[in-house]
């Protein structure tokens, strides 16, 4: 494959990227940002590229056009590239890097001849500096040319390229927002509840990242149900209930999520899922008449 790049949308994701394939040797082509001066940074950042503020015919001169914009503007760009360059971009690769959104997203220029797919890499971008990249899962799929074109560079990148059906890559979005943004808001929350008991920030932070860090990694080295624990993996129901009574004082959506959250560990982790749910049913259909109503986050 020819190893030359265009980038549209040079935030996060494009520069990063774009600044790890130039250290491989690819030759970047346009970097296109909302602005000039956006775009200038973006090439200072990578270390190659010809900066430009707007979309531009230049984009031809690169063999894979890598779209990074947001999710809510690939669509448009799509139909921008189709309505200018047309059927130039015959034998193209156009990739997105979205997570949520599968190659239809690109459909305007496949309808001009470019061979389309999406290459999302499962990780977060800080945009300080570039995140290694070894080891870490890229879902491509797409057509078959652009899925070879995809899987060429996760590999080059270090990546494990791994196929995901269009039709589900959403589905693949939300388990990866329920493992990172989520988990991020769990232990957010936990340290607020220790803060409301009289501990400062960085004491709260001490006392639970150790301990989620060692079930995550009790996870990557047992599997989910021996590194399961807490009162609920022990079946002690009691305390099940004194942690719901305890918060009824709390934000309101807390409560709410140790409920939700204790129905979901049952069902993906409990031995008997089905006997476990009706105990906990049992303990919230005794609680209900007496909560009182709760307040939310101010």
């Amino acid at each position: 494959m020819e190893k030359t790049l265009a980038i549209l949308g040079a935030g996060r994701v494009g520069r990063a990227l774009g600044r790890r394939l130039r250290e491989l040797d690819w030759k970047i082509g346009v970097v296109v940002s909302r602005s000039e001066p956006a775009a200038e940074r973006a090439v200072r950042f990578i270390g190659a590229g010809k900066p430009h503020g707007a979309l531009t015919r230049h984009v031809l001169a690169s063999h894979v056009i890598l779209v990074a914009t947001p999710d809510d503007a690939i669509a448009a760009v799509a139909r921008e590239l189709a309505r200018m360059v047309g059927e130039e971009l015959q034998e193209k690769v156009v990739l997105h890097t979205s997570g949520a959104l599968d190659s239809r997203a690109l459909a305007p220029v496949k309808k001009c001849g470019a061979a389309v797919g999406s290459m999302h890499p499962l990780q977060t971008f800080s945009g300080v500096g570039v995140p290694d990249l070894k080891g870490k899962v890229f879902a491509v799929e797409g057509d078959v040319i652009a899925v070879r074109a995809a899987r060429q560079i996760a590999r080059a990148l270090g990546g494990s390229p791994v196929h995901i059906a269009g039709d589900k890559k959403v589905l693949y979005h939300a388990g990866a927002a329920l493992a990172s943004g989520h988990v991020l808001a769990l232990v957010e929350a936990a340290t607020q509840l220790l803060i409301s008991l009289g501990m400062q920030r960085n004491e709260a932070a001490r006392a639970l990242l150790p301990l989620t860090r060692q079930v995550l990694d009790n996870f990557e080295r047992m599997g989910p149900r021996a590194a399961w624990t807490g009162p609920l993996a022990r079946g002690d129901y009691k305390v099940v209930e004194a942690h719901l009574r305890a918060l009824w004082d709390a934000p309101g959506e807390i409560a709410e999520a140790y409920e939700a959250l204790n129905r979901l560990a049952t069902r993906a982790l409990a031995q008997d899922p089905a006997g476990a749910a009706e105990k906990l049913e049992k303990i919230s259909a005794a609680l209900k008449p007496k909560v009182k109503v709760r307040g939310g986050y101010g």
